[in-house]
């Protein structure tokens, strides 16, 4: 009972985990390659994005505590909810390796998409176990739906260059 506190704690910094991650293997990419791109003038400041993502990733970390609580743990009802949230997570947390890392506009679009899909599956899962988890995903999903189109736009906007192809 002393440790009750360590459940919430956890699934809340969990998301976090793989976005810090994603930052400092790419973040020397940023300055030197996102900068360059073109994007179109409602792209969000740079200084905004990791004070987003650490709000998001709180919300959705802790309401995936919230979902995992009222499951009573790690039981057959949680498969789909937490499978759901489990398998968005890894996509979002795969978006910045394909885009800052590979420089793959076309993968992380792809990656982005299917998150979307994912991230409204979980949402919509959430919303008949615990309705205050799928508002705490809300704000996810508005972020999500900024940053597909701003992923669609510098995709159409930076055409990639074909190897060997002088311009």
């Amino acid at each position: 009972q002393g440790r009750m506190w360590a459940y919430p704690v956890g699934f809340t910094v969990l998301p976090h985990v793989g976005g810090f991650f994603g930052w400092f293997i790419n973040q020397k990419e940023i300055p030197v390659w996102y900068e360059k791109l073109k994007k179109p003038a409602w792209c969000p400041p740079r200084k905004m994005f990791p004070v987003a993502w650490t709000v998001l990733y709180t919300g959705m970390g802790y309401a995936s505590y919230l979902v995992w609580n009222d499951l009573g743990g790690c039981s057959s009802k949680a498969i789909v909810p937490l499978g759901l949230y489990g398998a968005q997570l890894a996509l979002n947390w795969a978006w910045p390796p394909l885009f800052f890392g590979a420089h793959n506009l076309k993968m992380a679009l792809i990656d982005i998409l299917c998150l979307d899909g994912l991230a409204i599956g979980t949402v919509c899962s959430w919303y008949r176990i615990n309705k205050t988890a799928a508002l705490l995903m809300v704000p996810y999903l508005g972020w999500l739906a900024m940053a597909t189109c701003l992923t669609i736009r510098i995709w159409r906007d930076n055409p990639e260059k074909k190897p060997g192809k002088s311009e």
